[in-house]
């Protein structure tokens, strides 16, 4: 055991030792320390219920309507459906969250957490989705026993090649909405002018793409995704600025090759969707698509991201493990991933957001 280990390992006991947390508690100096202690312990334990009151406030439109005008829990109890002491309940947990704020009059106006949710469409869009992935946690041992394919999240990510535009159309909106968050901070962290004809694989209606092609007029776009993905894309782009510039490709990627002449290869938040396995066949397909001077742009959430480490293993690995395939992977695993792969040099980019993205470029 390294000292730093053994050093951590002492200062855990010292805060399991219940006459140390007496001791800390009576300690004018230390209570300040105890408290907040206590409070991440609870938040922890109530964490789930947190999470309820955010999709009810989103569900039912609070946060919305607190934006325009303060909230009358009489009024909103008729407008939402809840009863009146429903509705008091919560506009009290919202409020106690600080999604809304209690006024002098009794209304509810917006909060600061409620406020910085306003306006991002991408944000409510995950929540909505996020019924999905409660319904799969409801009892998280029994899930963890083995990988399993009847989940919500499995079912609502069910890609298959054969799959028709209705059944396509759900996730590939989902990804569309969440794309926009994303999509500025990679072309924030990579020069792409440096190319000529990027190829986004797994690239959904194209956000990314529009995003890039806006910015780069010069840049030659490619899109391939399953066959019903890729005729959503063409259809949803057709007639836009980048719509001429714009080459779809209906792919299963898992089973073809991919097309080649493109000079960078972007794979957004699809690696962590994959199994080892999978994960590295693919990454064998792009590096065979590429020159030998091409690269390849990776950018998903990753674990061990400085200041995210909750979301790549506490979130996105219980996430991915209900999805049924895929794991969070830290930057140095996927880097030894692409080696693998045939990748000589990976080099990792400046991320602005790691909560919402970390990038790595391989050559």
């Amino acid at each position: 055991m390294s000292l730093l280990d053994r050093l951590v390992a002492w200062k855990n006991r010292k805060i399991a030792d219940p006459r140390f947390q007496a001791q800390a508690v009576r300690n004018p100096l230390l209570r300040p320390i105890a408290r907040r202690a206590a409070a991440r312990s609870f938040d922890l334990v109530a964490g789930f219920v947190y999470s309820q009151v955010l999709s009810a406030a989103v569900e039912t439109g609070l946060i919305e309507a607190a934006a325009e005008a303060p909230v009358d829990i009489e009024a909103f109890a008729a407008r939402s459906g809840l009863s009146v002491d429903g509705a008091e309940c919560l506009l009290r947990a919202a409020a106690a969250l600080r999604l809304l704020h209690r006024q002098q009059d009794g209304r509810y106006g917006l909060g600061e957490e409620g406020a910085a949710l306003i306006g991002n469409a991408p944000v409510f869009a995950m929540i909505r989705h996020h019924k999905a992935l409660y319904a799969d946690l409801a009892s998280i041992t029994p899930l963890l026993t083995a990988r399993r394919q009847d989940t919500e999240l499995s079912r609502f990510w069910a890609y298959q090649a054969d799959a028709g535009p209705d059944q396509a159309a759900p996730y590939s909106r989902l990804m569309a909405e969440t794309q926009a968050l994303v999509a500025d901070e990679i072309l924030h962290s990579h020069d792409f002018r440096r190319h000529d004809c990027v190829m986004d694989v797994g690239g959904g209606l194209g956000v990314f793409l529009e995003r890039a092609g806006a910015r780069h007029p010069g840049l030659a776009l490619r899109l391939v995704d399953l066959p019903p993905v890729a005729a959503l894309a063409k259809a949803r782009l057709e007639g836009t600025q980048i719509g001429a510039r714009l080459e779809t490709f209906g792919i299963d990627f898992h089973t073809g090759p991919l097309p080649t002449g493109a000079d960078l290869i972007t794979l957004i938040r699809v690696l962590h969707d994959h199994d080892d396995g999978p994960a590295l066949a693919l990454l064998q397909q792009v590096r065979a698509a590429l020159p030998r001077s091409g690269r390849l742009l990776v950018a998903e959430p990753m674990a061990g991201a400085a200041g995210a480490e909750r979301m790549g293993d506490a979130y996105f690995g219980l996430y991915l493990w209900a999805m049924g395939r895929g794991r969070p992977r830290r930057a140095d695993e996927t880097a030894s991933l692409l080696k693998q792969a045939g990748f000589r040099t990976v080099r990792t980019l400046p991320a602005r957001n790691p909560l919402l993205i970390s990038a790595l470029l391989a050559s």
